[in-house]
């Protein structure tokens, strides 16, 4: 592994620039004196200090010009200026964004590309997120791993009694040579050794099982960030938002010692970032407006967080005029919706709208405001996180806006299901109940089929986990027999979704797919199931959202099935270095009834397919040594290879490489960034019918 020589410079300019970010922010806000200017004094000669050491010249700069600006007032006989405030945050935004101009091991060009924040920039989002272990939850962690080391200890015993039993049985081998006797006394040794060893075995299991989950959990801990470490980020963003408006504004925030994961906390930060902008720009009032209403010359953003279960939720209100949901009809009606439409809706659907974007109420477009697509944003971010937003306003009174968002992605309580012969799982927290729903249940109208639940009908429609356009509606399943359901809520909405079956709970640990093999927005993430196989995770926001626009009920082509008479009967031989990527592939081919081999490189490859027959190669090209071109050359060199078909599937696009996958031989050029599960199937089908 390439070492990063910034790695813990990084670490420490990170924390020491949210340290000095809160400080210089509470000395604007009249927490003069002399303390806390030299704890300013402190981090900055720290900060340039570190810099140095790591030769970053620029830096060290930088810092060295902020000790310059608060020397003068170290005492705390004269009041810090309000425009060397400006001037030391504007020190600390460029410092970040050198910070993130650093090569990395996996970047380093990233100062080519890296952007200077401009007067209407936000404060930078760290890049490096530091997490303070508690040493409790350590001792925990390493208290769980070190019982599982005892448990192998025994299990290590398990095998020596194994040993004694091969020994005997070895006796028995040659039983013309033992007295029937001692025959029989080894026979019963061998009984009562083999039932020992599985009581041993089993309650060994279980609790490296049980040992291994502790573990686990204690690990996942130490992954979670307080929420209180993107306040100053926040409170920056209201200060400079009212700076740019011209209005006054204080931020308060509480409940931060709530812990949720850090990549979930970076995308909720960019949204509150939004929300908090939206407050300042459309919400709070100018300061003369505010006196003549009645209201502190002052205008109040509040950030409530607390934890409800297994879930972070967060309350952003502002003191503010609130929507103006006039201003959003003439709005709709300048997108052609009819005033009598509009009048139509009340306020809760005006601000549903809102959360859709694509609507501004302001006709002038600023540096913070205007466009239209803020609460777009918002609403995207929190259905990649398996999020809720939630929006309320009250005239003259504000608007409230709440988000909530599961603590970890990584390890996810859901619901395992099956369906056509897939197999998938469901947040549990999005699982409202199941249902058993007789045929004649189903009310079928020309927008899709309908159930009825406590009362009201909800859309109803199968799982399928194929091409949405090519699905097939299973209507025969329909008329023929009870199906279940599973009824799944999304902040008000509700879809009840057919299956075949429910296959159980589990915790499972979610992962990202990789950007080589882009899934369709229903894909939350995946994980493995206890045989290694890749099952996806679903989002239950955008599985709404593709019933409430149609596509379950399109009709098309279905995906080859398992036991279809036209597969053939010689396996498929996947040929990639990426595990995920061979995983996936295995699973799409395999749900399709074809029998799969796998190779880790071409080498193994090639010598599994002169030993082996095969129907069909599906090689990656950008291998470590020998690359696809050159695993489809040798086979079309082989006279007993040529006849088997290549496919090639790689991230490589570009007419050069097209070229030679031609010229190898190769019968196909799959992009793993244009990749189409059905038309991949369809591809592969069609080459091993052949």
């Amino acid at each position: 592994m390439t070492k990063d020589p910034y790695r813990y410079f990084r670490i420490e300019a990170s924390e020491l620039l949210d340290q000095l970010a809160k400080n210089v922010l509470d000395l604007e806000k009249g927490s003069f004196g002399a303390e806390l200017v030299m704890r300013l004094l402190r981090l900055a000669h720290t900060l340039k200090g570190a810099a140095r050491v790591v030769k970053q010249s620029e830096i060290a700069d930088l810092a060295h010009g902020l000790e310059d600006t608060l020397t003068p007032y170290r005492d705390g006989a004269q009041a810090f200026p309000r425009e060397h405030v400006d001037s030391v945050l504007a020190a600390l935004d460029a410092i970040a964004a050198r910070l993130a101009q650093l090569p990395t091991p996996n970047n380093p060009d990233a100062s080519a590309s890296a952007l200077v924040p401009d007067s209407a920039a936000i404060p930078a989002i760290s890049a490096v997120r530091v997490v303070r272990a508690d040493l409790i939850e350590v001792d925990m962690l390493l208290e769980g791993l070190g019982e599982i080391g005892n448990e192998l200890g025994g299990v290590r015993r398990a095998i020596d009694s194994m040993e004694r039993i091969r020994n005997l049985a070895s006796q028995i081998s040659v039983q013309h040579a033992i007295p029937q006797a001692k025959l029989n006394a080894a026979s019963e040794e061998m009984c009562s050794l083999l039932a020992t060893l599985e009581r041993n075995m089993s309650a060994g299991i279980l609790r490296i099982d049980r040992e291994l989950r502790e573990a686990r959990d204690a690990a996942e801990r130490l992954r979670l960030v307080p929420i209180a470490s993107i306040f100053n980020t926040l409170e920056r963003t209201a200060r400079d938002a009212a700076n740019i408006t011209g209005k006054q504004v204080e931020f308060q925030a509480s409940g931060g010692d709530v812990r949720i994961e850090g990549t979930i906390l970076d995308t909720v930060q960019s949204a509150l970032i939004q929300l908090v902008r939206n407050a300042v720009a459309h919400g709070i009032e100018m300061k003369a407006l505010r006196s003549a209403l009645g209201k502190p010359a002052i205008g109040r953003i509040t950030l409530e967080v607390e934890r409800r279960g297994y879930r972070a939720w967060f309350r952003c209100k502002d003191d503010g005029a609130g929507v103006d949901l006039d201003a959003v009809r003439r709005a709709l009606y300048k997108k052609g919706i009819s005033p009598i439409d509009t009048e139509k809706l009340d306020a809760g659907a005006l601000m549903a709208l809102l959360l859709k974007g694509g609507i501004s109420t302001t006709s002038v477009v600023t540096e913070i405001s205007g466009r239209g697509i803020g609460l777009d944003l918002v609403r995207e971010a929190m259905q990649g996180l398996d999020g809720e937003v939630v929006a309320r306003t009250e005239s003259g009174h504000g608007t409230a806006i709440e988000l909530s968002v599961p603590l970890s992605l990584a390890a996810l309580d859901v619901l395992i299901v099956e369906n056509v012969g897939y197999v998938a799982a469901l947040p549990l927290d999005s699982v409202r109940c199941t249902l058993r729903i007789a045929s004649e249940e189903i009310v079928h109208a020309p927008d899709g089929e309908f159930v009825l639940y406590e009362g009201k009908q909800i859309p109803f429609a199968p799982l399928y986990l194929g091409n949405p356009q090519k699905a097939v509606r299973s209507k025969s399943n329909f008329a023929s027999r009870a199906l279940t359901a599973v009824v799944v809520a999304t902040g008000d909405a509700l879809f009840a979704v057919a299956v075949e079956r429910l296959c159980g709970m589990d915790t499972v640990v979610l992962r990202a797919l990789p950007p080589s093999c882009p899934a369709d927005p229903i894909v939350l993430g995946v994980y493995l199931d206890e045989e290694g196989n890749p099952r996806m995770v679903l989002n239950p926001d955008t599985l709404v959202a593709q019933r409430g626009s149609g596509n379950a009920n399109t009709e098309g082509d279905s995906l080859p099935r398992s036991g279809s008479s036209q597969m053939s009967s010689a396996p498929i031989l996947i040929i990639d270095d990426s595990l995920t990527t061979r995983m996936l592939e295995c699973s799409i081919l395999e749900s399709a009834g074809f029998v799969v081999e796998m190779a880790a490189c071409a080498e193994d490859g090639l010598d599994m397919a002169r030993r082996g027959s095969y129907a069909l190669f599906l090689v990656d090209v950008e291998m470590p040594g020998m690359d696809g071109f050159s695993f489809v050359k040798h086979t079309q060199a082989d006279p007993l290879l040529r006849e088997v078909p290549s496919i090639l599937v790689t991230s490589c696009n570009s007419a050069e490489d097209r070229r030679r996958g031609k010229e190898c031989g190769a019968r196909a050029y799959i992009v793993k960034g244009e990749f189409d599960q059905v038309e991949f199937l369809e591809r592969v089908t069609e080459l091993v019918q052949r």
